[in-house]
């Protein structure tokens, strides 16, 4: 009897089982009916298809980032690079661009539509296409009733700069001259249910020690926060408060309480994470234990309870406004979306 190899399945069959797992355990809606033809264009390849790994947003893996959000704990949040391997940085941004409207208009009304239109002109018409990467990545939330956030992000260049709202180009221009060191490199412009907000992130170039946020987070009227930022790094890194270079984004965004930081750790350039990292970000969190339940069950939803087997965790976010004490986000990959070995693989036999 001759063995036949069982038949491959595409990626999005993967990635729609997490999905729908994921939100019978987070108790929200199933974001299948409203994100399923995205997801299945954009992970139509085979699932052992090594190209998956070559990608900006999860390189070494599927584009599938799903995020945990101590302040939206109940929501199932997950972003991707549309189109999968092989699309243009133009055709990836024109379909973030448009699911983006696709979604606005009827679940968040006209008005919203229009605010969108209104911030996202730049980045949506034809100028810089020479020097984009990867064109613009797209991210979803949903909770008990349905989709409640969709976000866009698009690549940033200086020369946009005079784009962006005049209050958040000012800020934009404000964090570059007290940190010369902060790189803009991309904006993100999201819409919830009754608001929208834009974000732009800068790059560090080169370390960063943590303490010397300090001058520029007294600047923004945030200094009184870094003593909570630093300890929550701190805890979850044992005791690093220096990043390496390409190790660390700072996001910075309006919000009615004034400036909001978002300090982006990328584990991955860190030469040596805890292995008990997940034990010490929860002792970070230990005089908030509704947020702790939060997070496990966020965890457990996808499977994911040890840094070094059950997941690997990309990104480590902990956000500070002037009324807000450092508040995480914790970005994973999925053990079984990662593509390394096969890449890895896939070359030796070239």
């Amino acid at each position: 009897m001759r063995y036949v190899d069982p038949p491959k399945r595409p990626m999005a069959t993967h990635v729609k089982q997490s999905l729908s797992h994921a939100s019978q355990a987070l108790g929200v809606r199933d974001p299948l009916p409203i994100m399923g033809s995205l997801i299945d264009r954009t992970f139509s390849r085979p699932d052992d298809d090594a190209s998956y790994a070559d990608n900006r947003l999860t390189p070494g893996a599927v584009p599938f980032e799903p995020s945990f959000s101590e302040a939206e704990p109940d929501t199932l949040r997950f972003t991707i690079e549309p189109l999968g391997p092989g699309a243009s940085p133009v055709a990836r941004r024109d379909e973030a661009t448009r699911e983006m409207r696709r979604l606005i208009a009827p679940l968040f009304g006209r008005d919203a539509l229009h605010w969108f239109d209104s911030r996202s002109e730049e980045w949506r018409g034809m100028s810089g296409l020479g020097w984009m990467s990867y064109g613009a990545w797209f991210g979803s939330a949903f909770d008990e009733d349905g989709l409640y956030a969709a976000k866009i992000y698009y690549e940033l260049s200086p020369s946009q700069i005079d784009a962006l709202s005049p209050g958040l180009s000012r800020l934009t221009r404000q964090v570059m001259a007290e940190m010369p060191g902060l790189m803009p490199i991309f904006t993100s412009i999201g819409c919830k249910r009754d608001t929208g907000s834009q974000r732009v992130t800068f790059m560090h170039r080169g370390p960063l020690v943590l303490a010397a946020l300090g001058p520029l987070m007294n600047r923004l009227g945030i200094g009184h926060q870094l003593p909570s930022l630093m300890r929550i790094v701190g805890v979850a890194l044992g005791g690093r408060f220096e990043l390496p270079p390409g190790g660390v984004l700072v996001g910075l965004r309006d919000t009615p309480e004034g400036v909001e930081m978002k300090l982006e750790v990328l584990l991955a350039a860190l030469p040596d994470l805890p292995g008990r990292f997940l034990d010490l970000l929860r002792l970070g969190l230990a005089e908030r234990p509704r947020q702790v339940a939060a997070l496990e069950r966020w965890l457990s939803a996808f499977g994911v309870d040890d840094a070094n087997e059950q997941g690997h965790f990309s990104v480590l976010s902990v956000r500070v406004t002037p009324r807000s004490q450092a508040r995480i986000s914790l970005y994973v990959r999925p053990i079984e979306f990662e593509m390394r070995d096969t890449l890895d693989e896939t070359r030796e036999s070239m």
